[in-house]
């Protein structure tokens, strides 16, 4: 599937009220392997999203996109501005030729990895984009249950990667949290038309 400008728009508001709602149990999640501050520094940058997309016009999705990751880079606090700016970035570059879902998350996972010089199993963010890219490229259905599997995967990992990785073996029985506001993402693109 193609996403258009509006589709593109409705994916971001969703998570936009989404991040919202959630943004004290993003920072709760946070709280034992992290700084506590993911829920408030996600819903500051997607505050500065939803302020600079919601009424205005964007000529396609990349140039939509583009703006949606200069915001998160410059709001967005501690390593999930750079990795959210980048996901962004990379789709926007990629939406300038293609607006296929399954190109777009590719070219965001991409992004994430090098910028996070991460993989699979790290407990990160990449543990619930890598499964989905892998599940659009096989052209299967994706659904928000899906996505739960994901995020919850990475409660068992032991965490090699950022402030967590400090923890060792403590990190395990924790989500996450840019794992979860990954998924909530992710959830809100599924519900547009994945």
């Amino acid at each position: 599937m193609a996403l258009t400008v509006e589709q593109a728009k409705t994916w971001l508001e969703d998570f936009y009220t989404e991040i919202e709602a959630q943004k004290q149990y993003l920072s709760d999640l946070d709280t034992p392997i992290g700084d506590g501050d993911h829920g408030n520094n996600m819903a500051r940058g997607m505050t500065a999203v939803h302020e600079d997309i919601s009424d205005a016009d964007f000529a396609s999705v990349s140039d939509l996109f583009k703006k949606v990751a200069m915001d998160l880079i410059s709001k967005v606090g501690g390593a999930s501005g750079p990795l959210y700016g980048t996901a962004f970035l990379e789709m926007s570059k990629t939406a300038a030729g293609s607006t296929e879902l399954k190109d777009l998350v590719s070219a965001a996972l991409a992004g994430i990895e090098k910028r996070g010089k991460a993989t699979t199993n790290e407990k990160t963010m990449i543990d619930v984009w890598s499964p989905m890219a892998e599940k659009l490229n096989s052209d299967e259905a994706v659904s928000e249950a899906d996505i739960d599997q994901f995020v919850e995967s990475t409660k068992d990992m032991v965490a090699t990667k950022g402030r967590a990785s400090y923890l060792g073996e403590r990190s395990v029985g924790h989500i996450d949290p840019g794992a979860m506001s990954s998924g909530y993402l992710l959830k809100a693109l599924v519900k547009v038309g994945a």
